[in-house]
């Protein structure tokens, strides 16, 4: 009885079992041909896939002059939707906002007591670059523009950059006011979550109503791609906003999107020159090479149908079932944008499928992945999922579980145990008990005496 109830409670304890699950990684776009982007730094993705089509010392830290007005208005335009602020909102200009501002930086000519609402502020700052439309925005939001900066870099630490730092709303030079042109990217793409945001920022003129201390003020936009206002020759009709900067140390810089039919690329371009030809003509480079970015972009890259949730891969064999396989598809169609010059069948498949799996197995189940890579460069990893169900066999099952259990180290151990002790056991029996049989037993003349037989 002993040994039935070790046996007992050792088998309670010795069936634990584990899963890990690794998921899938899709890795960026394979490039066409270099633009050939003279800018310290640039990028531009496809704003619905997030595929770089094309990158240039994107993690370097530069300096990001009045871009840096994007997380600015994010954070207002944050500070609204959480109701602490309003769009029509009077805020009046205090003297601390205005004070140690350069006075050469860029200015709506706001005054001191001079009252007008958020709306209109955000369209000093991001329509004209108005450097203390800033420092009156970051006041009304966080208190102070000390506070407003430390939550200026809190934020970009919670949208994942890795190279930025600022210490000030508005961009004026500062050794430590620094991003990159991938985290411009991720600040700008939070941004656009926001209609009201791309809505100023695709403005070439804003009215401002006629304040306290001014008339009716009328900003024209400094992106040359929206307006010929400033320049001429940069305009590009599929543009869409979205911020300029410049300093003597930043250089040229822009942040942009543009769209043609379905699709939307974001461009962020740092450190541009700005180049005058033999003819005495300038090139801001910030714009021309913006404008060449979204050319090559939309003219390189299209959607590719890769592979169809119809396409039938691979069959997988089936265990503990009287199916023998399953078939395997893509869980659902695969769309890519890729290099005009890459054609869909050109793709390599890399199957990852195991060699059996046990039944039961269910339609739409997930069982392996196929990666799509070209040349090295892999372009998606996607999964494959069965087609249809496959009904697990009763006896197949209860035999696979019976070897499975017995074939565990543990339970193996105990039967060792287990035999040992038997063994022990059975030893016990014919040697101790025996002895024990025979020194007990009443010898022959310890009997009583019955008479002699006759």
């Amino acid at each position: 009885m002993k040994i039935k109830r070790f046996l007992s409670a050792f088998l309670l304890l010795v069936t634990v079992a584990g899963f890990s699950v690794i998921p899938a990684v899709a890795d960026e776009i394979a490039p066409a041909a270099d633009p050939t982007i003279t800018a310290k730094a640039a990028l531009l993705v496809d704003s619905e896939t997030g595929s770089i089509l094309y990158k240039k010392n994107e993690h370097a830290e530069l300096y990001p002059a009045s871009l840096t007005k994007i997380m600015t208005a994010l954070l207002t335009l944050e500070a609204i939707d959480q109701g602490k602020l309003s769009l029509e909102q009077e805020l009046t200009a205090s003297a601390s906002a205005l004070t140690g501002l350069a006075s050469d930086g860029s200015s709506a000519g706001i005054q001191v007591g001079e009252t007008m609402s958020v709306e209109n502020y955000l369209k000093c700052m991001l329509v004209v670059s108005a450097n203390e439309a800033c420092d009156v925005l970051a006041e009304a939001v966080s208190g102070s523009v000390a506070d407003f900066v430390d939550a200026m870099n809190a934020k970009a630490v919670a949208l994942g950059c890795k190279n930025t730092h600022f210490a000030n709303p508005n961009g004026l030079h500062d050794s430590q006011h620094y991003t990159s042109a991938w985290d411009l990217y991720l600040i700008t793409l939070e941004a656009m979550k926001y209609p009201e945001f791309m809505a100023i920022c695709d403005m070439g003129v804003a009215e401002i109503p006629a304040t306290n201390l001014s008339p009716v003020r009328r900003l024209r936009t400094t992106n040359y791609l929206l307006s010929n206002w400033r320049a001429v020759g940069y305009v590009y009709s599929d543009a869409h906003g979205i911020k300029t900067g410049s300093t003597s140390e930043a250089g040229h810089c822009l942040v942009s999107s543009a769209t043609k039919g379905s699709r939307t690329l974001i461009s962020v371009v740092l450190g541009a020159d700005r180049v005058v030809g033999a003819d005495g003509v300038a090139d801001v480079r910030s714009f021309s090479e913006t404008r060449r970015l979204f050319e090559w972009g939309f003219s390189n890259f299209s959607m590719q149908t890769v592979l169809s949730d119809l396409d039938m891969l691979a069959d997988v064999k089936v265990d503990l079932s009287k199916i023998d396989s399953v078939a395997v598809h893509p869980a659902d169609r695969v769309e890519l944008l890729l290099p005009n010059h890459v054609k869909s069948e050109e793709l390599e498949r890399k199957l990852d499928l195991p060699e059996t799996v046990n039944a039961p197995v269910t339609a739409g189940q997930e069982l392996g992945t196929v990666e799509l890579s070209l040349d090295g460069t892999v372009y998606a990893t996607v999964p494959l999922v069965a087609l249809n169900n496959v009904e697990a066999s009763k006896l197949l099952t209860f035999w696979f579980n019976v070897q499975q259990f017995f074939s565990q180290m543990a339970v193996k151990a105990a039967l060792i145990v287990l035999g040992i002790l038997v063994l022990l056991g059975i030893g016990w029996k014919l040697t101790l008990g025996r002895r024990r049989y025979r020194y007990g037993k009443p010898s022959r003349r310890a009997r009583g005496y019955r008479g002699r037989r006759r």
